[in-house]
C-alpha cells in the first residue's frame, strides 16, 4: 500500500539518519512515477532532521536550470551557514567551475573533464562542515541536476562513508538518468539504499477522497477518481476538485495532466503530445521521426520541454535513434504514472489539455504530418480529414477527396458539425471550379440541416457556377429549390429555364426532376410550369431507384391528396412508406410529405405518433432544421385533433429552433399554426408580434401562403375584424382554386368565408358557401363536413338547429377533433335552451365546458359560463346511480341525453334488443315512466368523457 509504503520510507530514512548521526554516512535513493511523494516525502524528512539535531541542506533539480553548470551544488552552499572565508572561498570556487565547464562539453560523464581540485575542493567544504554538525544533503528531482552538479554529489557519496553525511536523492524511476554516471555511482555503494514509492490502491484513494470531500462524495466518485488517475495522487486531487464543482473531469484533471508531464523525462511529453495527435500509439516512432517538422525544431532549440540538452542532442533525436522501442517505453512509463491506459489516455480531458500546452505553430504542423502518415497507412478517411482540419491544410493532391469521402461518411453517421467543417476546408482548397460547385452544393445540403438560411451565403456562387456551365443538372434542381425557399422567385426561375434550355438531360437529372414535379406541385404548385417535363418513361427509369422512388411516390400521395382529396390506398401507402423511411441525407422530403398526406386524409391520430417518431429521431441525429419542419407538421396534426396547446407548443418550438428570419417561404406553415391556435385560445395579446411579422411576399405563391393566410384570417376574426378575416379567407380561396388545390381535406376556406360572413350579417352568401362545402365533402372529410353544418345550423331556422347540430357532434367526434366538437356542443346547448330545454342545454353545456377546459379554449370556456342558466332546471338526485350497474349506467347516461335506442346501440356496441331491456331495468330502479325524466346527475363528467372519445 503506498500510504504503507511513504510511512515505511519515512522510518527507514530516520533509521539512516540515526547511524549517519554515530558517524557512518548513508546515502538513500528514493524513486517512484511521477506524483508518488517523492518530494513531499523528501521535505518531511529534512524538517525532522532539523528536529533530530541535523543541519538540513536542500537543492531541487530543475529542467529549465539543467544547463547551468554547478547550479544544484550552489544552491546547497548558499544555503550552508558557512564563515564568511569558507564562503568566499566556495563562491570563487563555483566561479571557476562554472567558466571551466561552460568552455567544454557539459554534458560528459568522465570525471575528468572537470578540474578535479575544484571537486574536491567542494566537497571538502561540505565535508568540513559535518564536522560541527550532522549533514542531511537533500536533492529533489537529481535527474534535471547539471552534469557538473551530479559528478561532485557522485564524488562526495564516495566519500560520505564514514562522515556525519546522509544523502537523499529523488528521481522518477522511468528517467534517462537511470544509465548515468551518476545513478551508477551511487547506487552501487554499499551504504545506498534504495526507496521506492508507488501509487495509491483504489481503497487509499477512495480514503483520500473521504478525507478531502466526505464519505458521500466517495461513494459517489472515490471509483472514477482511482480508474481516471491510476492513484496518481496529483490527479486524484486535480479530480477531487472537478467532481466537486461540475460533475465530470474538466479543467483541473486536463491541468494535472500536463503538470505530470511537465516532472517528467523530456521524451515522455513528446510521447505524449504525438499521442494526443495521433489518438493511437502505433504510429508515434513514425510521426516524430519524419522530415524536418516544427515541433522537431522547437525542441531543438530547448523552447519547449524535450528541447536540447546540454550537449545539443535532442528528446526527439534520441527517439529516433532508439526508435519504437523507445517509444514503448515512454508509454509503459506513462502508463506507470497513471496518465494513460493501455496505450490511450484516461479521459478526452486529459488528450484535450495536451493539445492545448501544444503551441499552435507546433500543434498546426504535427496534424500535417500525421494526416500525410495516417493517408499513407491507409486510414479511415474520418481521421485523415480530422488531421487535415486541425492543420487547416488541404494542399496535397489527395486531401480534397479525402474530406469529400469524409464528409459523405459524416452525413451519413449523423456527423453534420463534422461534415460542414470538412467540406468547408475542401471549398477554401479546390481551385477547380466545377470541383467547388459540386463541393458547394453539398455543403448547401449540409448546412440546411442545421439552418435553411446558412447556405443563403452560397446560393449566388451556385447560380454563378450554374451559368459558367460547371454546375451538373441535379444539382441545379437544388438550387432551384433553395432560391424557392429564400424567396428569390426570378433567379429560381431563371436556373429552372437553365434547365429547360439543355438539350439532354442525365439520369442524376431526370431522377432529381421526376422526384421535384409532383413536390412543386404541392408546394410550390405556381412554378410547376417552369419545371422541365420528363417522360413516364424516364419516370418509370428514375423510380428504379428505391430512394428516388419512395420519394417521387410520396410526393405523389400527397399531390393527389391535395389535387383531388384521398383515396382508399393512401392512409396505407402513407404508412408504408414511412415505414421504410429514416431521416438521412436525401429522405427528408419524403418523410415531410408522407406526414402531411396523412393529415390531410383527415387521420391525425394515425400521424402524430409517426411524427413524434421522427422528431426524437431528427433530435437524436442532430439536425435542428429537420426538427423544426417536424414540428411544424405536429403543430398542424395538433390543430386537426382539437390539441390547441400542444400545436401552439409544436409550432412555437419550430420558430424557436429555427428564427422567422431563417424559415424563408415555409414560415408560413408555423407561423399559421400558431395564429389558428393562439386565436382559438383568446391569446391575442399574447401572439400580435406573430401577427405582425414581417414574411416574404413570395410565400403568397406557395402552400405556405395558404396556411398563413387561414391563420391570419381566424385570428382577425377572433380579434373582432370580420372584415379584414373575410378577405384573407377569400384570398386563401382564390389561390387554391388557381392551383388546384381546392380539397377540404387541406383548408376548409368555405367554412371560415362563411363564419365572417354570419358575423356580418350576410347569412344568404354565408348559405351559399356551406351548401358550396358539403358538396364538395361528399364522404371525405367528415370533420369538415361536421363544422360545416354547425355553421348551416346558425343560418338556418331554430327549430332545425337542434337535428343539425346533433349531426355536426356526430361528425365531429368520429373526425376527432375535440375543440370543434366544443363549438358545436356549444351551440346546440345555446339551441336547445333557445328551444326552452333547459335540462337537455344543460347536459350539453356541461360536456362542451369539460372539452373546452381540455382544449384550453377559453373564449369557449368563457361563454359557456356566462350561459350557465340550462343547468337550472336539471334535477339532480345524489346517489341514483348507485343503484345501477355499469351497463345501465352507460345507457341511462346516454339516454339522459336525449339519444336514441339505436344510436345508444352503435355508441355502445350492443343490440337495439339489449338497449330496450337496460332501460327498462333503469325506469323501474328510479321509478320513472320516460327518458326525460330520467335524473341529470347520470350525465357525470365520466360518462361524458367516455362518450367524448369513444
Amino acid at each position: 500500500m503506498a500510504m504503507d509504503e511513504r510511512r515505511e520510507g519515512l522510518t527507514s530514512l530516520e533509521d539512516l539518519l540515526s547511524e549517519t548521526v554515530a558517524g557512518k554516512g548513508r546515502i538513500a535513493m528514493v524513486t517512484g512515477a511521477i506524483a508518488t511523494g517523492k518530494s513531499e516525502l523528501l521535505y518531511a524528512f529534512a524538517e525532522q532532521a532539523f528536529e533530530h539535531g541535523a543541519l538540513p541542506l536542500t537543492a531541487t533539480g530543475s529542467l529549465a536550470e539543467s544547463g547551468l553548470p554547478l547550479g544544484v551544488l550552489a544552491q546547497l552552499l548558499h544555503n550552508a551557514p558557512l564563515t564568511q572565508e569558507q564562503r568566499a572561498a566556495t563562491m570563487n570556487l563555483l566561479h571557476e567551475g562554472m567558466s571551466s565547464q561552460l568552455s567544454s562539453d557539459p554534458q560528459a560523464e568522465a570525471i575528468d573533464h572537470m578540474d578535479v581540485q575544484i571537486v574536491d575542493a567542494l566537497c571538502a567544504a561540505l565535508l568540513e562542515l559535518s564536522e560541527r554538525c550532522p549533514l542531511v544533503i537533500a536533492v529533489d528531482d537529481v535527474h534535471h541536476a547539471d552534469r557538473a552538479s551530479q559528478l561532485c554529489l557522485a564524488y562526495l557519496a564516495r566519500r560520505v562513508k564514514f562522515a556525519q553525511v546522509m544523502l537523499v536523492f529523488s528521481a522518477p524511476d522511468h528517467s534517462a538518468h537511470v544509465q548515468t554516471l551518476f545513478h551508477t555511482e551511487v547506487l552501487r555503494q554499499p551504504h545506498c539504499r534504495p526507496i521506492r514509492l508507488t501509487h495509491l490502491s483504489a481503497e487509499e484513494v477512495a480514503l483520500w477522497v473521504t478525507v478531502r470531500a466526505g464519505a458521500e462524495a466517495a461513494g459517489r466518485f472515490a471509483a472514477d477518481c482511482y480508474a481516471l488517475s491510476g492513484g496518481n495522487r496529483l490527479l486524484v486531487t486535480a479530480l477531487v476538485e472537478d467532481f466537486q464543482a461540475t460533475g465530470a473531469p474538466g479543467a483541473r484533471y486536463g491541468e494535472g495532466t500536463v503538470a505530470c508531464l511537465r516532472r517528467a523525462d523530456r521524451r515522455l511529453t513528446v510521447v505524449a503530445r504525438a499521442l494526443a495527435v495521433l489518438g493511437e500509439p502505433a504510429s508515434i516512432g513514425r510521426l516524430l521521426g519524419g522530415g524536418e517538422s516544427a515541433v522537431i525544431k522547437l525542441l531543438s532549440s530547448g523552447d519547449l520541454p524535450g528541447g536540447r540538452q546540454a550537449g545539443g542532442e535532442t528528446a526527439t533525436d534520441r527517439l529516433l535513434e532508439e526508435g519504437e522501442a523507445a517509444v514503448g517505453k515512454a508509454i509503459q512509463a506513462l502508463t506507470g504514472a497513471g496518465v494513460l491506459e493501455h496505450g490511450h489516455f484516461r479521459h478526452p480531458a486529459a488528450r484535450a489539455a495536451v493539445l492545448a500546452d501544444l503551441d499552435a505553430a507546433e500543434r498546426i504542423d504535427l496534424h500535417r504530418r500525421a494526416a500525410e502518415l495516417t493517408y499513407e497507412s491507409g486510414a479511415p478517411a474520418a481521421v485523415v480529414a480530422e488531421h487535415l482540419l486541425q492543420a487547416s491544410h488541404a494542399g496535397d493532391p489527395w486531401a480534397i477527396s479525402v474530406l469529400e469521402e469524409a464528409a459523405r461518411q459524416a452525413l451519413r453517421d449523423d456527423g453534420v458539425e463534422a461534415a460542414i467543417e470538412y467540406l468547408k476546408l475542401a471549398w477554401r482548397a479546390c481551385v477547380d471550379e466545377r470541383r467547388r460547385a459540386r463541393i458547394t452544393t453539398t455543403l448547401v445540403r449540409a448546412e440546411w440541416r442545421i439552418n435553411p438560411s446558412a447556405p443563403a451565403t452560397h446560393l449566388a456562387e451556385l447560380t454563378d457556377a450554374l451559368h459558367k456551365g460547371y454546375l451538373g443538372g441535379g444539382d441545379t434542381v437544388v438550387l432551384a429549390k433553395a432560391l424557392l425557399w429564400h424567396g428569390h422567385v426570378e433567379d429560381a426561375k431563371d436556373v429552372l429555364a437553365h434547365l429547360n434550355e439543355l438539350a439532354e438531360l442525365d439520369q442524376e437529372t431526370v431522377a432529381e426532376l421526376a422526384a421535384a414535379r409532383p413536390w412543386f406541385r404541392s408546394l410550390y404548385p405556381s412554378f410547376l410550369a417552369h419545371l422541365p417535363e420528363v417522360s413516364g418513361e424516364q419516370a418509370s427509369s428514375a423510380a428504379s431507384s428505391v430512394v428516388v422512388g419512395r420519394r417521387m411516390e410520396s410526393a405523389g400521395v400527397l399531390a393527389g391528396v391535395l389535387t383531388q382529396g384521398p383515396r382508399e390506398e393512401t392512409v396505407a401507402t402513407a404508412e408504408r412508406i414511412l415505414r421504410g423511411s429514416r431521416l438521412d441525407e436525401m429522405t427528408m422530403d419524403t418523410v415531410e410529405t408522407a406526414l402531411l398526406a396523412l393529415t390531410y386524409t383527415d387521420r391525425p391520430g394515425k400521424a402524430a405518433p409517426w411524427c413524434d417518431a421522427f422528431i426524437e429521431e431528427a433530435a437524436s441525429r442532430r439536425a435542428p432544421s429537420r426538427q423544426a419542419r417536424l414540428s411544424a407538421i405536429r403543430a398542424e396534426i395538433g390543430l386537426r385533433r382539437g390539441d390547441l396547446a400542444a400545436a401552439a407548443y409544436d409550432a412555437q418550438r419550430a420558430l424557436e429552433i429555427i428564427p422567422a428570419t431563417s424559415w424563408g417561404v415555409a414560415v408560413g406553415g408555423p407561423l399559421g399554426s400558431l395564429l389558428l391556435a393562439g386565436a382559438a385560445m383568446g391569446r391575442l395579446d399574447e401572439h400580435v408580434r406573430q401577427f405582425n411579422q414581417p414574411v416574404p411576399e413570395a410565400m403568397l405563391e406557395t402552400r405556405f401562403g395558404l396556411q398563413y393566410l387561414h391563420g391570419k384570417g381566424r385570428f382577425n376574426l377572433m380579434a373582432g375584424q370580420p372584415h379584414q378575416a373575410l378577405r384573407d379567407f377569400q384570398l386563401c380561396g382564390e389561390l387554391m382554386r388557381r392551383w388546384e388545390l381546392d380539397v377540404p381535406g387541406f383548408i376548409a376556406w368555405r367554412t371560415d368565408a362563411a363564419e365572417a360572413l354570419i358575423r356580418l350579417g350576410d347569412h344568404e352568401e354565408a348559405r351559399r358557401l356551406i351548401d358550396e362545402q358539403l358538396a364538395r365533402c361528399g364522404q371525405q372529410s367528415r370533420r369538415v363536413q361536421g363544422i360545416a353544418m354547425r355553421l348551416l345550423a346558425a343560418v338556418s331556422e331554430t327549430r332545425h338547429r337542434p337535428m343539425l347540430l346533433r349531426k355536426s357532434a356526430d361528425l365531429l367526434q368520429s373526425g376527432g377533433d375535440r375543440y370543434e366538437l366544443a363549438r358545436a356542443l356549444f351551440d346546440l346547448t345555446a339551441a336547445y335552451h333557445a328551444n326552452g330545454e333547459y335540462r337537455r342545454a344543460g347536459m350539453f353545456g356541461r360536456r362542451a365546458r369539460l372539452l373546452a377546459a381540455e382544449c384550453q379554449a377559453e373564449p369557449l370556456t368563457l361563454a359557456l359560463n356566462r350561459g350557465g342558466k340550462g343547468d337550472r332546471t336539471a334535477r339532480n338526485s345524489p346517489g341514483v346511480t348507485g343503484i345501477l350497474s355499469d351497463a345501465e349506467r352507460r345507457v341511462a347516461a346516454l339516454a339522459a341525453e336525449g339519444y336514441t335506442n339505436r344510436e345508444i346501440s352503435a355508441k355502445l356496441f350492443i343490440t337495439v334488443s339489449t338497449v330496450e331491456q337496460h332501460l327498462t331495468r333503469i325506469y323501474r330502479k328510479l321509478n320513472v315512466t320516460r327518458r326525460t325524466e330520467l335524473p341529470a346527475s347520470l350525465t357525470g363528467e365520466e360518462s361524458m368523457r367516455a362518450q367524448v372519445f369513444s
